[in-house]
């Protein structure tokens, strides 16, 4: 069952509370882990000595040794094949891929291993690895450093995946994968990382499958995930002013994905727009229209529309980085067309 906003606004109200960026709800949620867990423990390109590029894991290899926080040699297929032996053999590690391009390179050791391993050996070896992903464009850093590639995992059985996008969310859904004993790909949408908001100072998580609904509304569903659901909120609110009411669903988890929430929402509005970042084709808002009309057809009184980036590189000159990236104006113009039928 999906989590509401005003929900969660009671939930996190009747705690003490702080706001954080998402970038430092990453590091509560690593610290805390590592605290309660000897045997979570992180390895990547720069995780240590420079607390990552972003920032994010800054401050842990001073709190927990290099032992537990190791920087690794810059090789993708190394490194997560360390931390898959790792995860077989007891530990909880946290892979981090710089850029989630780069998980190109560790492919072999993700897909056909990690995703595997458990279900080659009768269950008797579990894989309880995160791989964190920073994805996204946003920036001008071009083609080799933009690209989403969740709809790939998504394809295969055997993993999570999750691109949570508030610091409450992401913060309770990476304590919740850590503690997963499956392998699972955490995507962090980079021009995320400053985001503000409220998180409880007491422990808690925030399970996968579920949903959490933006925004109530009648008229048309609009379904999204990390920074497009940010972008989908600013719609709703635009669109508001001009009488029109849309349902604003951010999916939080992509694999398993809570279905469940975005018929419940068509069963209301009867009309719904699905928005990702990445390029359109073969992406996840395509696979998430099918399963739309195979369990909702009836409900439909228009046609689903999708919104994604252009199928194309990812340019470096920032205006036309913003030309393929999807933006409130596309996503306004997906809720006209489809109210229009």
């Amino acid at each position: 069952m999906a989590a509401t906003l005003e929900e969660e606004k009671t939930a996190t109200c009747e705690a003490a509370v702080k706001t954080v960026t998402v970038r430092q709800a990453l590091t509560d949620a690593m610290r805390e882990e590592m605290r309660r867990d000897p045997t979570v423990m992180i390895i990547g390109c720069d995780v240590g000595l420079r607390g990552n590029p972003f920032g994010v894991t800054r401050g842990l290899m001073a709190e927990f040794g290099e032992k537990r926080v190791r920087d690794a040699p810059i090789s993708e297929p190394a490194f997560t094949g360390a931390g898959l032996g790792a995860a077989a053999m007891g530990l909880r590690p946290i892979v981090e891929i710089l850029y989630s391009d780069w998980i190109t390179l560790a492919m072999d050791q993700i897909v056909n291993m990690a995703a595997k391993i458990r279900y080659m050996f009768g269950g008797k070896i579990n894989v309880p690895m995160v791989v964190r992903a920073p994805f996204g464009a946003g920036g001008g850093n071009a083609a080799q450093h933009s690209q989403s590639f969740e709809a790939w995992f998504n394809h295969v059985p055997g993993l999570k995946v999750a691109a949570p996008v508030t610091p409450y969310d992401v913060k309770g859904m990476l304590k919740t994968a850590i503690r997963d004993d499956n392998p699972v790909i955490f995507f962090e949408h980079k021009r995320a990382y400053s985001l503000e908001g409220e998180i409880p100072e007491e422990e808690y998580t925030v399970p996968f499958g579920e949903a959490a609904i933006r925004r109530e509304g009648r008229d048309v569903t609009i379904v999204a995930y990390s920074m497009m659901a940010v972008k989908a909120q600013a719609v709703a609110e635009q669109l508001a002013e001009e009488g029109i009411d849309c349902e604003v669903i951010d999916l939080r988890s992509l694999l398993p994905l809570d279905y469940d929430t975005v018929i419940g929402s068509l069963r209301k509005t009867n009309r719904i727009v699905v928005v990702q970042e990445a390029n359109l084709r073969g992406g996840m808002a395509g696979d998430i229209v099918a399963e739309i009309i195979d369990r909702g057809f009836d409900l439909l009184d228009a046609p689903p529309v999708r919104v994604g980036g252009l199928n194309v590189p990812m340019p470096y000159n920032m205006g036309l980085e913003a030309e393929v990236i999807p933006n409130e104006e596309k996503i306004i113009s997906a809720v006209r067309r489809v109210l229009a039928n």
